[in-house]
């Protein structure tokens, strides 16, 4: 099998990214050669390849699923929105720009033969490539620069099928607008949907699929359920942060853990490791009563360290996160969690405000460099390795007192600091890690001693592959992958002009 497919969605979080991983892995099992494919990706959530390059969290966790190693070709253009203004803009891995949304727009028609270049080389390298879009392939008023949807699906002659969230509500209403909002060109390229996150009987929906049939000329090419227990590594911020129920616990007690909501959030994925151990319970909150009632809190990584820590300070919650370092209780700061447990920080290049005070509970100091340091780090901590870990930060961190190394960072006390994110995934570690927080805690946890993220993520992409070929037409699928949207598919009305 050769070709390729856009997989578009009808709004953020529809589930393009599921799809594609679902498919990339049964694609994977079959052996063929796949590779995911974004050309544009806003998120503070990603990953690092394996040249030091940073990309979506997204297409790291759809390699995975395909068993291949991440490249900066499946995502070539990353924004990380520093403000509700203004975004990083990152190319082929590498800091390119900042650039406000009407800037972007401009710099966006610089960046397409970037896109092309890089889908292209995948093309050559892989049997397969499956395409994720951006947002909705509907916004018409972005089409005249569009990157990411139907420009490059016409650019590269490729089939669509849309991915709707039925879940919201309004699905047809949703899929049909999707359609007629379209031009014809592009409608000419929508060859299907599929409809996500079902819950009951799908044969319910049987009346409106029959009638999309009739209105867009168009199959429904399967209905997923909803699968709520399997856990992916989330890419946007409609799907992260979601709280993670404990299992049994393993020892006679279990621990609960939150992390704090920063407006800024990096890479929420830091704490999904912890969700896998038996008995604990993790959430995310902005709840000073929370913060201070847990066991364990954490301060996740931010893409705007100065401005987070004063919202810290506005809520309450840095007095909470004082007064549970204060009483031994412990804490972990991750990358810019840890930077703001800092004595001061010297920011002139993320948020250029210069000098300001951080929490004061590590004796550390930060000053950021124009130079981001991106990589995989690897080390232990006590003897047990880390070996999952990766770095995106410009913040340098020097040690001012005596503290104990902790990974890359310090720790005094109960308090924990790191720049490593990924890190929880090394099992050997994070039970090490849970053991202390348990004692520190005053809790009788005991981790599982066969937990293996890894295997969870593995079984879980297995999972995802298993209910594509459940409930999806692949026969299909696999036609419009290698021969293209078919000829005479019908143009709706009042179609947008291209």
């Amino acid at each position: 099998m050769k070709g390729s497919l856009l997989i578009a969605g009808t709004t953020s979080d529809a589930g393009k990214s599921v799809v594609t991983a679902g498919l990339c892995r049964w694609l994977h099992r079959q052996g063929v050669a796949v590779a995911p494919f974004k050309a544009q990706n806003m998120s503070n959530n990603s990953a690092v390849t394996a040249d030091g390059g940073e990309i979506g969290r997204a297409q790291a966790m759809q390699a995975a699923a395909a068993g291949i190693e991440p490249s900066v070709l499946m995502n070539p253009i990353l924004l990380k929105p520093g403000s509700d203004h203004r975004s990083h803009v990152v190319l082929h891995g590498k800091p390119h720009a900042e650039t406000g949304a009407l800037s972007y727009r401009n710099l966006k028609q610089e960046l397409r033969s970037e896109v092309l270049a890089s889908y292209d080389q995948l093309r050559a390298d892989y049997d397969v490539v499956l395409c994720e879009g951006a947002g909705s392939p509907a916004e018409i008023n972005l089409r005249s620069t569009d990157i990411a949807n139907m420009w490059l699906a016409d650019q590269r002659d490729l089939a669509t099928i849309v991915v709707a969230d039925i879940d919201r509500g309004g699905v047809f209403a949703a899929l049909f607008g999707t359609i007629a909002l379209l031009g014809a060109r592009d409608q000419s390229l929508v060859a299907g949907f599929v409809i996500n996150k079902f819950r009951g009987d799908s044969r319910l929906l049987a009346p409106g699929i029959q009638l999309l049939r009739e209105l867009t000329g168009r199959e429904t090419l399967g209905v997923l359920p909803l699968l709520g227990d399997l856990e992916l590594e989330a890419e946007d911020s409609l799907s992260a942060g979601r709280a993670v129920a404990a299992g049994i616990p393993y020892g006679a007690e279990g621990l609960d853990v939150v992390a704090i909501a920063l407006p800024r959030t990096s890479n929420t994925t830091d704490v999904d490791a912890l969700g896998a151990e038996p008995g604990v319970a993790v959430r995310w909150t902005t709840s000073p009563g929370d913060v201070i009632a847990a066991d364990l809190v954490i301060l996740p990584g931010s893409r705007a360290t100065v401005a987070d820590l004063a919202w810290l300070r506005e809520q309450g919650l840095a007095d909470a996160v004082r007064d549970r370092a204060k009483n031994g209780r412990p804490v972990l700061g991750i990358c810019g969690g840890y930077q703001m447990l800092a004595r001061e920080i010297t920011d002139d290049v993320e948020g250029r405000v210069g000098t300001v005070t951080g929490l004061g509970l590590l004796p550390v100091d930060v000053r950021f460099a124009e130079q981001k340091v991106v990589g995989r780090p690897q080390g232990s901590y006590r003897g047990f390795p880390v070996d999952t870990a990766f770095e995106i930060h410009h913040g340098r961190c020097e040690r001012t007192g005596p503290a104990m190394e902790f990974l890359d960072g310090w720790r005094s006390g109960s308090v924990f600091g790191t720049t490593w994110h990924g890190s929880l995934d090394s099992d050997e570690f994070r039970r090490e890690f849970l053991r202390e927080v348990a004692e520190l805690a005053g809790r009788r946890f005991v981790p599982a001693p066969d937990t293996s993220v890894s295997a969870i993520k593995q079984r879980n992409y297995d999972l995802l592959a298993d209910a594509i070929v459940a409930n999806l037409d692949l026969t299909v699928i696999e036609r419009l992958i290698t021969e293209g949207a078919p000829a005479g598919l019908p143009a709706l009305s009042p179609g947008a002009v291209s």
